[in-house]
């Protein structure tokens, strides 16, 4: 068997570096194609390492507490017969050789673009090339950083999109009545801007209904739907939740709700908190939230629901949800009618798109093909 390389990831277009935040596995513990093996933090997230081999893992190179650049070796992996000289050996030349690359070197690659379409800023990002295309549609509140584990993985098959809806991100702020509907038509638009006419819709929460209202809108521009934790599917939604976030402006205010969108709390990270209050002290953007809020969502209930249709929406529809969802409840992907693939993933909470993010790009791979 050959001597595998555990190396630090790249999540995300910014990201240059990560903090070894501890070791899920011992050395001589068995590991598994997909298996974490440690814990690593970002200026984004806290997620775990996953292991592509089967093997034991035979050397731990990072210590806890290490920060190191893209590509540096953290662990080696290999079968129980190869001999610790030869594992020696891989290591010493792999860290003679290590150059990481620059921060220069890393700017050069994809960055987010902004367009004025329909009289409104827009923000979005595109990579790969070929195929059906995929567009990304992010949840209330969020952007297209909330696609940072996915992007890349996806755009190894097709072109992906992902964009910042009205009111979101580095979008423009003013949204008319921020309804479904008006957030629907502006995915129209960038559609017809950039000259796609047929797609994957790819939505989070209520970027999901806001996918959703694209088929219902504009049928013959969707190849496929798919809903990760996505609103329009059911009645209950945490309106706490919902009316923490478009209230709260400082750190102690929104740090209690965000940590509601993930199963593992540890997973929200200090800079998580601050991009969210920079975010949320732009001028306009609480009231575009409450407005939106207001027309989506009535307390605790979802104004908006395509559960019984959601069979002739699109050719074909997935459904992903993270079984431990504090948001929307996971109970909203059963008895669903019609063809619809579902998955819940146990463990997981709202944001299952970046806490298991490798399961869910490999489920969208499969759904969309090759």
């Amino acid at each position: 068997m050959p001597i595998h390389m555990i190396t630090m990831p790249k999540w995300g277009l910014s990201m240059e570096q990560g903090q070894v935040n501890g070791w899920l596995k011992n050395v001589g513990d068995k590991v598994a194609k997909g298996d974490e093996i440690l814990d690593v933090e970002t200026d984004k997230i806290s997620s775990g390492v996953e292991c592509a081999f089967d093997g034991l893992l035979r050397r731990q190179v990072a210590q806890e507490g290490d920060t190191l650049p893209i590509g540096a070796l953290l662990a080696v992996v290999a079968d129980a017969q190869t001999p610790d000289a030869e594992i020696d050996a891989a290591v010493e030349a792999f860290q003679r050789d290590f150059v990481p690359a620059s921060a220069e070197a890393g700017e050069s690659g994809p960055q987010p673009e902004k367009a004025q379409i329909g009289g409104r800023t827009v923000r979005y990002l595109k990579l790969g090339e070929g195929g059906t295309p995929a567009v990304l549609i992010h949840g209330f509140g969020g952007d297209l950083n909330n696609w940072l584990f996915n992007h890349a993985d996806l755009a190894a098959h097709r072109t992906v999109w992902a964009l910042d809806l009205p009111g979101h991100g580095e979008s423009g702020k003013a949204v008319e009545t921020g309804s479904a509907d008006e957030l629907a038509d502006s995915v129209i638009a960038f559609l017809d801007d950039r000259g796609i006419d047929n797609a994957h819709l790819i939505g989070h929460s209520m970027g999901a209904l806001v996918a959703m209202t694209v088929a219902a809108k504009a049928p013959q521009r969707v190849a496929s739907l798919a809903l990760i934790a996505g609103a329009g599917l059911g009645e209950e939604i945490n309106g706490d939740y919902l009316a923490g976030f478009a209230e709260g402006s400082s750190r102690n205010a929104l740090k209690p709700h965000l940590m509601k969108l993930f199963a593992d709390p540890a997973l929200v990270t200090r800079q998580l908190v601050e991009d969210i209050v920079k975010y949320k002290r732009l001028e306009g953007v609480n009231d575009t939230l409450r407005k939106i809020a207001s027309e989506a969502f009535d307390g605790n209930v979802q104004r908006t629901r395509y559960r019984d249709r959601l069979a002739q929406l699109a050719p074909r529809t997935l459904v992903i949800w993270g079984a431990d969802d504090q948001i929307i409840p996971a109970a909203h992907a059963q008895g669903l009618e019609g063809d619809i693939r579902v998955h819940v993933l146990e463990g997981k909470g709202h944001m299952v798109q970046m806490e298991a993010a490798s399961e869910v790009n490999r489920l969208l791979d499969d759904f969309l093909g090759r």
